[in-house]
């Protein structure tokens, strides 16, 4: 069996965020075992005007090839009523990225790797950096604190309270 890769996944929501996000934290326990998770955010939506997202990562580690990781995705997403044909600035009931997997840099089973919205965008960046402070970029061998701290677009988030199998995730309190 070959080594578990560790993968860092981002979880968002922007319809019944709370339904959705514990359903899908519940599918990747009943998958993959222990998780590691990050504090549970609240975001505008980016790219269209929509309702506010819940954001939060999750760590885990897997022997999954990326191609089979993104099926099960899909197929967790459309079982918790996302359409494939909806636009891709558009509300969501659940969305989820693969962000990291291992060290791995460039096209692998058509998923680009590390995700660009890592450096683009606060609603994965922080919780990002909150999960895994000392764990570097890929790319640009940065830690994602260091990221985070010269991290400067005008996107605002905040942390939310947000409890999963009894144990609170999050508190509103940053």
């Amino acid at each position: 069996m070959p080594d578990q890769v560790p993968v860092y996944i981002s979880i968002g929501s922007n319809i019944n965020r709370e339904c959705h996000v514990s359903a899908a934290l519940d599918a990747l326990e009943d998958w993959f075992g222990a998780l590691e998770i990050s504090p549970v955010y609240e975001s505008e939506a980016v790219g269209f005007d929509g309702s506010p997202f819940y954001n939060l990562v999750v760590g885990i580690r897997t022997n999954l090839s990326v191609g089979e990781l993104s099926r099960y995705f899909k197929q967790l997403e459309a079982e918790n009523g996302r359409r494939p044909e909806a636009p891709k600035f558009s509300a969501r009931t659940l969305d989820l990225d693969i962000l990291t997997y291992g060290e791995a840099v460039g096209r692998m089973d058509g998923v680009e790797l590390p995700r660009a919205e890592i450096l683009k965008n606060a609603f994965v960046l922080r919780p990002l950096a909150d999960l895994a402070p000392g764990v570097k970029h890929p790319v640009c061998r940065k830690s994602y604190r260091e990221l985070w701290k010269a991290y400067n677009a005008n996107q605002k988030l905040w942390p939310v309270s947000f409890s999963w199998q009894g144990r609170r995730i999050s508190s509103a309190v940053g």
